[in-house]
């Protein structure tokens, strides 16, 4: 028999640990190769883990909430012959270093769950918290009232390292302002010290309370961090795709045939806007974090929004879009579209992004003003396209006919991109679309 060490695998470049949300098998469970055994969360997407060997699971390293660094081993698994990583039990005495160094793995796991055993262990609780959590309570000398406190934004509310770090944080801070609201309302009749100028929300008895994901709480920091970084400023322009349209429903079934794919306005759309960035590059920027300097991309990297299971929006990225033919285009498109539906996009996915493009015409919106995707410092929303009565001007004359329009909304960030610049890009946009080459071969 062999033991093999499973390790949280890369997930991306600028991925250095995930929290494990669930185990999908326990302890004496039988695995297969390639069968996920747990699930990991990092602050942009959720995935699973698979085992590379056949065997089966013999002990657990870390529980549920745990944070685990990339590389660091997250459970034993034991195999019937001999693998890469582990240390067969019939080779102990010709490699005892490697079988020391499965064992040490173990024990050093094992210390530091039962590090929070030991004194006060916070049993008295009936949340769950993970022996990570208990332990950064012992060390910071926080009282199980409040650790109780504490709001979870892990599974099913649990509190999980970055909450309980955040925690202390601000504890400080929390005091510093307290003291000073004090002073305040010690100066102030009528006022009690350390009333909040907004109120909680009344909860009736038909109310329904529903915990929000730990994706959605993410979303929801992400927006208020954008819209408190960024100066937001809108520019609108109304564009004519008829020849876009036409030449769509032209060609879609003869797309299909031919490149096995499904031929949406979508690549289209990220054609023209990645050629459109090409010729304003000042758009495909980011600002550092003091707002000091402004980092010019090289290349060109498409966020594109898409509607994940639950109903969340995430951004995968189509890189070097400008360097993409409509065929090439329209695949990353569907990849990632169908990735995001099925939940399997992974880390590297959605990292990297430069420009970010989100269809609200998808739900039937004609425009919108996206908040824009940090550190980016723009996004353009595509709204739905609607026949519209317009003015046709041919070398007879004037005429009024039915054409298909949409409006295109530009999101920009004020403080390095201007006015004239958020138009230009826009515009130049629209008219690559409206230029669109009614008689172009696939």
């Amino acid at each position: 028999m062999a033991k093999f060490e499973l390790k949280l695998p890369k997930m991306g470049e600028s991925v250095a640990e995930a929290t494990i949300t669930s185990w999908l098998k326990e302890v004496g469970d039988t695995i297969e190769m390639d069968e996920p055994v747990l699930e990991i969360a990092t602050d942009k997407v959720d995935s699973e883990v698979p085992s590379e060997v056949d065997g089966k699971l013999v002990e657990k390293l870390f529980e549920a909430d745990d944070v685990v660094k990339v590389g660091q081993t997250i459970a034993i698994i034991e195999t019937d012959g001999e693998v890469e990583g582990g240390a067969d039990e019939a080779e102990v005495e010709e490699e005892p270093a490697a079988t020391a160094q499965v064992e040490e793995s173990v024990e050093t796991a094992k210390e530091t769950a039962s590090a929070t055993t030991s004194g006060d262990d916070y049993s008295d609780s009936s949340r769950f918290y993970s022996p990570l959590v208990k332990n950064i309570a012992k060390e910071e000398g926080i009282s199980l009232s409040e650790l109780e406190g504490i709001e979870g934004t892990g599974k099913e509310g649990r509190v999980t390292k970055n909450d309980i770090l955040g925690y202390v944080e601000n504890r400080g801070e929390k005091s510093k302002k307290s003291d000073t609201t004090s002073k305040k309302s010690a100066d102030t009749k009528g006022m009690a010290a350390g009333v909040s100028s907004q109120p909680e929300p009344v909860v009736s008895g038909e109310d329904e309370i529903i915990e929000m994901s730990r994706m959605g709480k993410m979303i929801a920091h992400h927006m208020v961090d954008s819209v408190q970084k960024s100066a937001h400023v809108q520019s609108f322009i109304e564009v004519d795709v008829t020849n876009i349209w036409n030449w769509r429903n032209k060609h879609k079934a003869e797309f299909q045939k031919k490149e096995g794919e499904k031929l949406t306005f979508t690549p289209i759309f990220m054609e023209a806007v990645a050629k459109a960035i090409r010729d304003f590059p000042m758009v495909n920027i980011s600002v550092n974090e003091d707002a000091t300097k402004v980092i010019k991309k090289k290349n060109i990297n498409l966020g594109m929004a898409a509607a994940l299971p639950d109903g969340n929006l995430i951004v995968p990225v189509i890189r070097n879009a400008d360097r993409l033919n409509l065929v090439g285009m329209a695949k990353a498109v569907n990849d990632l579209a169908n990735r995001a539906r099925q939940n399997k996009l992974k880390p590297d996915d959605i990292q990297g992004g430069t420009y970010t493009v989100t269809n609200v015409g998808t739900f039937g919106s004609i425009m919108g003003t996206p908040i824009i995707n940090q550190p980016q410092v723009g996004i353009l929303a595509l709204g739905a396209i609607r026949k519209m009565p317009a003015v046709i001007e041919t070398p007879d004359g004037d005429f009024i006919g039915i054409r298909y329009k949409m409006i295109l909304s530009h999101s920009y960030d004020h403080r390095v991109v201007n006015g004239a610049l958020g138009g230009q890009f826009v515009q130049r946009v629209a008219q690559y679309l409206e230029g669109f080459d009614k008689n172009r071969e696939i």
